[in-house]
């Protein structure tokens, strides 16, 4: 009798540990599971808005979706920096900016804003007073040089060592009169540059740099900045003194209306015209410390996307999205894809937990 309540006892026992064992389980998958539902359920981060902030000297970061204060992306002053212009992401993935009083090109850490080194050093191939900058499909960098008589030019630099190539529109070519935005044909692959004193964008053959045309003319007086090529394939220029942005048709260069009217939204000094993930279009107003956000299709004004001075911005200028693989490296995001194939392994695990204890009973 007492050999048969021993056993029993065993038997309790092993029972007591499997169910104990199933408990933590269901509990590990319960884990599991909320991590994948909290993956599906939370805000993906596809993108930040990189502005420059020229009278402090800095690249602040912003909420794409929001337009939230982020941190101080690259810090005032690092590496030398003064008067940030244009920047862009290079091939490298790290962030070149033109620093405008050092006529230099100035290169960040992608993903930290870090200070790697000065990509074109002061002056070299004769840059006086950069404004905008852009890889071209050579792979090399392509830079305005506004302020002499002997600049007024886009140089080439080397795309990985940054040393100086050539004039690759030499001065004065067509006509250029303080260069100041430019830009690859997304069809034609041809280098469009707005000349500043002319009030004209001009064409130019992207692969020798040889003047083709006066591609669009703009009104007389009103300070043609940046331009972007838009979703539509349609040219859209920064016209600086009129407060507004002009489009372009892109393959013939005919004047096709004011996107952004005059003054709408409270636009002072439009910097450069950039569209975002959402396809609506993101203007920064210099002499206002804002940057406004319009229609994508029509160019209404939607709203202050980022208020005037929000994260100590200071002479709002250059625009900049960039995509999530530019984030710092400790900002963890959960992908829906992740917290799924963590619950999938939970439930692997689990299942071979379950067949050993079937086997043991």
């Amino acid at each position: 009798m007492l050999f048969h309540i021993g056993s029993l006892v065993d038997v309790c026992a092993i029972i007591y540990q499997m169910i104990m064992k199933l408990v933590n389980f269901c509990r590990l998958g319960l884990q599991f599971a909320t991590l994948a539902v909290f993956g599906c359920l939370a805000p993906q981060a596809e993108a930040a808005l990189l502005v420059g902030s020229f009278n402090n000297d800095s690249i602040l970061r912003y909420d794409d979706i929001t337009g939230e204060f982020v941190d101080v992306f690259v810090t005032s002053g690092s590496g030398g920096l003064n008067g940030p212009t244009g920047f862009t992401i290079g091939p490298d993935n790290n962030l070149y900016v033109l620093s405008i009083l050092n006529n230099s090109v100035l290169r960040y850490d992608g993903q930290t804003g870090e200070f790697i080194d000065t990509f074109v050093i002061s002056g070299s191939g004769g840059l006086a007073s950069p404004q905008d900058l852009v890889f071209g499909p050579d792979g090399n960098l392509y830079v305005t040089s506004t302020s002499t008589a002997a600049s007024n030019s886009v140089l080439r630099y080397d795309g990985q060592t940054g040393e100086f190539i050539d004039a690759f529109v030499p001065p004065g070519s067509g006509g250029v009169l303080a260069p100041f935005g430019l830009s690859f044909g997304p069809e034609d692959g041809n280098l469009y540059v707005s000349s500043v004193f002319t009030d004209n964008v001009l064409r130019y053959d992207g692969s020798t740099g040889e003047f083709i045309d006066i591609f669009a003319t703009t009104d007389t007086g009103v300070f043609p900045g940046g331009l972007n090529f838009g979703p539509d394939g349609n040219l859209y220029v920064a016209n600086f003194l009129a407060d507004n942005i002009a489009r372009y048709n892109g393959t013939t260069g005919e004047f096709i209306d004011f996107f952004v009217a005059t003054g709408s939204g409270g636009i002072d000094g439009p910097v450069k015209p950039v569209f975002g993930p959402d396809n609506n279009l993101y203007i920064s107003s210099l002499n206002t410390n804002q940057v406004l956000r319009y229609e994508g299709q029509t160019g209404a004004f939607i709203d202050t996307f980022i208020p005037s001075g929000r994260g100590g911005l200071d002479g709002s200028g250059f625009l900049l999205f960039t995509s999530m693989s530019d984030l710092p490296k400790n900002v963890s995001i959960p992908e829906p894809s992740s917290g799924v194939a963590l619950f999938t392994l939970g439930a692997v695990l689990g299942a071979g937990k379950l067949k050993s204890l079937r086997q043991k009973a």
